[in-house]
């Protein structure tokens, strides 16, 4: 059978996990540091959990898992006979792989409310699945990074998690813009328009602008059924400068001045620090529109062509949904796969990234081994990586292998130099070499140098 790997999902060999691990802690450490706390759960959920909660389609990307044994055997007769797949989907599918971790976080909170002080506020890294169409920076399998907190309305949560967003992306190298707008204000739009009963649909295709342009925007609209004269009118507005006229306008509503305030309070919070990316006002981003209802934010790289590297927003009553209403959060999430290909692209990963061997042990001879093999334990003990070839062979042999691991060095013994007490350390990139005893090992593979 030749291997083969399901589309939309790939391997990490030793260096990519390394800097993919690289990726995962500068963020946990930018959540740990503002209070986060860390939580896990199921890669699998209820489907009763999941669908509903994305969108139309959102639900066509769950992955469905089949009922345990013979699930046939319990299968809807007429959704057999119908060749109708949603309504089987139901009687032979009880279970799905996570979309996000939104919703299982939400879920969570609502079953364990009695155990939770709030504000709770929970960071998470684990992969979700989404059958989506595979390519680039788009997978079927990917990992995100989200930092929620829940229990509280207070913006000062949605600058916190803007300055996490700019702090991750700084110590990273990655320059993005922080985009920003709000879902009132996208009511707001709609209202002035007179386009509320069309407001999923324009939402949907506004948010499509960066991709299809402001004619694709238009002509779907218009193929919706959606009057051309308020098309033309709504573009207007969302082209408009935010200090101009579209804020008047928006102002005169009561949505749209509920947005812009809040908008406004939100810097008010941020102050004068300044941040390291541009944070911008972008009135067309409209994700999350089935559970969001408060700021929206997305990043996108300034400096390659990606999708977006992360996103989030204020959800008034997500846990609701599973029988805990009134309880307000705000939440980002962080795309950590396309964050690693655009470091890959860039180059940006620290050789620090890497943890590769400091030292291999090669034994001249069969004698030495167990004593090198003990050698080489007081070596990790002193917190050295370090590792000791299986076997005494030829030294061409074993030096090759050093360099195709990536050792930083090779430590030699043989028989003169367990007599001597004073071994051979070898830089390998350097062709440096020079006899110490254990000791002086230690303090030269424990050089901030060398770590």
């Amino acid at each position: 059978m030749k291997p083969t790997l399901p589309k939309g999902t790939r391997d990490l060999g030793p260096d990519q996990v390394d800097r993919r691990q690289h990726i995962f802690g500068v963020i946990r450490e930018a959540f740990v540091r503002r209070g986060y706390r860390p939580l896990e759960t199921p890669a699998m959920e209820s489907l009763d959990t999941l669908t509903g909660k994305y969108g139309e389609e959102g639900d066509q990307l769950l992955f469905k898992i089949l009922n345990n044994g013979d699930y046939l055997a319990k299968a809807d007769p007429a959704a057999l006979e119908s060749r109708d797949s949603a309504l089987l989907t139901r009687s032979i599918a009880k279970r799905g792989l996570r979309y996000d971790l939104t919703v299982p976080f939400a879920r969570y909170v609502a079953m364990n409310q009695h155990l939770l002080s709030f504000p709770f506020k929970r960071y998470q890294i684990q992969p979700v699945w989404r059958a989506d169409r595979p390519q680039k920076g788009r997978y079927q399998e990917f990992f995100q990074c989200d930092a929620d907190v829940i229990g509280s309305s207070s913006l000062m949560y949605e600058a916190e998690l803007i300055r996490v967003y700019d702090e991750v992306f700084h110590a990273l190298g990655i320059p993005v813009e922080i985009r920003i707008n709000h879902r009132r204000l996208l009511q707001g739009l709609a209202r002035i328009c007179r386009l509320e009963s069309h407001w999923q649909t324009l939402t949907t295709a506004m948010d499509k602008a960066d991709k299809i342009g402001w004619d694709g925007v238009q002509a779907e609209l218009i193929r919706h059924g959606l009057p051309a004269e308020l098309v033309d009118r709504a573009i207007r507005l969302l082209q408009s400068s935010p200090s101009g006229a579209r804020d008047a306008d928006l102002a005169a509503d009561p949505d749209g001045a509920a947005g812009l305030s809040e908008l406004a309070e939100i810097r008010t919070y941020l102050g004068s620090a300044p941040l390291h990316n541009r944070l911008v006002d972008d009135l067309t981003l409209a994700r999350g529109l089935s559970y969001y209802t408060g700021a929206i934010l997305e990043v996108k790289a300034t400096e390659v062509a990606m999708g977006s590297l992360g996103g989030g927003g204020r959800y008034a009553d997500l846990t609701g949904l599973f029988g805990l209403p009134g309880m307000s959060g705000v939440g980002i999430s962080f795309g950590a796969d396309r964050i690693y290909d655009v470091m890959e692209e860039q180059r940006l990963f620290p050789a620090s990234a890497l943890h590769r061997l400091q030292v291999l042990v090669l034994c001249l001879d069969a004698e030495g081994h167990a004593e090198s093999y003990r050698l080489t334990e007081s070596l990790r003990a002193s917190g050295i990586i370090a590792d000791l070839y299986p076997e005494a062979a030829k030294l061409q042999k074993m030096m090759k292998y050093a360099d195709s691991i990536g050792a930083g060095h090779v430590l030699i013994i043989g028989e003169e130099e367990r007599a001597s007490g004073l071994y051979t350390l070898r830089h390998m990139a350097e062709g440096i070499q020079q006899k110490l005893d254990l000791k002086g090992i230690i303090h030269a593979l424990t050089a901030p140098t060398n770590c």
